[in-house]
């Protein structure tokens, strides 16, 4: 692997460990040529469904889109970047395991919105009101006026 600090075209690995969520391996490498480290990520390449936006368009899946709005919504809450990553991995295995090859983004976006708030009820709040596009208070009302009946559902059982 190219070094991407000075270009160098070999480098070597210095140590190799397979991730929490065992989706990838990650390893340490050291250029010879310059002496610097860095890290590379080594994950399977599967096809994931193509995503048909609201306007009709079909663009591929981009892992660094979910995980960037994931990180926007997840901003400044006490959220380990290791679990946002566990996430996306789920959203990517619960696409792998749908066999289908196109998915509507509104599907998408309710399986990002499901597993935000199984990790972050704000987050999930915030990412809610610019995937449905809230215009006014009452739709924040409403969402929250919705965990209270989940709430209550869950301690009644």
């Amino acid at each position: 692997m190219r070094c991407p600090f000075c270009w160098h075209d070999d480098t070597h690995v210095v140590d190799s460990r397979v991730s929490e969520d065992s989706t990838a391996i990650r390893r340490r490498r050291r250029c010879p040529a310059c002496d610097k480290r860095f890290t590379t990520y080594e994950r399977i390449e599967l096809v994931l469904p193509t995503v048909i936006k609201s306007d009709g368009t079909r663009v591929e899946f981009d892992r660094r889109k979910i995980l960037s709005s994931m990180q926007l919504a997840l901003r400044k809450r006490p959220i380990a970047a290791e679990t946002i990553d566990e996430v996306v991995a789920r959203i990517e295995y619960q696409l792998l395991a749908s066999g289908e090859r196109e998915v509507h983004s509104k599907w998408f976006g309710e399986l990002v919105m499901k597993e935000l708030r199984k990790i972050d009820e704000i987050a999930y709040v915030r990412f809610a009101s610019v995937y449905r596009r809230f215009e006014d208070v009452s739709e924040f009302k409403n969402l929250i006026d919705e965990f209270g009946r989940s709430s209550a559902e869950v301690v009644r059982s």
